[in-house]
């Protein structure tokens, strides 16, 4: 990755990558858990309704699966950018 564009290019992928994660991590922890809770709170999961499971676990759980789901997306960025180590 000699070329100045080329870097742009890397750093406006990886920007775009964390900007997704981030809204989706916002959407399942705070939409789910806190302003979405009154709608899913018909839906039962693991003896609770869905939206207290999103506030407990399942925003965690998510942070989790986007952990690795970012370190894989930046293993094939670092790959197609010839920046991988």
């Amino acid at each position: 990755m000699a070329d100045k564009s080329s870097s742009n290019a890397y750093w406006q992928a990886n920007v775009k990558t964390i900007k997704l994660f981030l809204v989706i991590w916002f959407v399942c922890s705070f939409g789910f858990g806190i302003l979405l809770r009154p709608m899913l709170s018909g839906i039962a999961i693991g003896g609770t309704d869905l939206g207290f499971w999103f506030a407990q676990q399942g925003s965690i759980l998510v942070f989790l699966v986007l952990i690795f789901a970012y370190a894989a997306r930046m293993n094939k960025l670092d790959k197609e950018y010839g920046v991988e180590e």
